[in-house]
């Protein structure tokens, strides 16, 4: 990370360069959640198949949640003194989640495909989780729990939905 702007230097009571190391992870983690948002939205779009409105309505449910979850994150990662994502440049660089620009994917697969981001969403928050119990920031490893409980219960929302019954 360049440094910081004088102007947007936070005041701290944290070691800049632990929550240096925080806010890399937390970056990750929300340019995770705006591919998962942007990719629940394009499935929300393109669901087809007899279960539409169900996977329609959750996958709308979904988007808003993780959408919910970007400010909070980026405005930890300002909180403790550091930047956070500026652009979808930006977010392009640090994403770990794969878009998905198919022009049809059946519903199924949608399904198993967000779990597994979700999943993966939640080992990037479990990174900043560890990282900021390791600089003493107990706001943010706080704050990750619940995110992680949100991610964990996509997954199993999106698992259930999708087994055949």
């Amino acid at each position: 990370m360049a440094d910081i702007n004088p102007a947007l230097d936070t005041p701290s009571d944290l070691n800049s360069n632990d929550t240096r190391t925080v806010a890399d992870a937390l970056n990750i983690a929300l340019a995770d959640c705006y591919a998962i948002y942007l990719k629940t939205k394009n499935f929300h779009w393109h669901v087809s198949g007899p279960h539409f409105r169900d996977y329609h309505l959750m996958l709308d449910d979904q988007a808003t949640q993780v959408l919910g979850v970007t400010d909070a994150i980026a405005e930890r990662v300002r909180k403790t003194g550091n930047t956070t994502l500026r652009s979808i440049g930006d977010i392009a660089r640090r994403q770990q989640i794969a878009d998905n620009d198919r022009d049809f994917v059946g519903p199924t697969e949608m399904l198993a495909e967000l779990r597994d981001d979700n999943l993966k969403l939640v080992e990037a928050l479990r990174d900043a989780r560890e990282r900021a119990e390791s600089a003493g920031d107990t706001a943010t490893s706080s704050l990750a729990d619940d995110w992680i409980d949100q991610a964990e219960e996509r997954a199993w929302f999106l698992f259930e939905a999708s087994r055949k019954g």
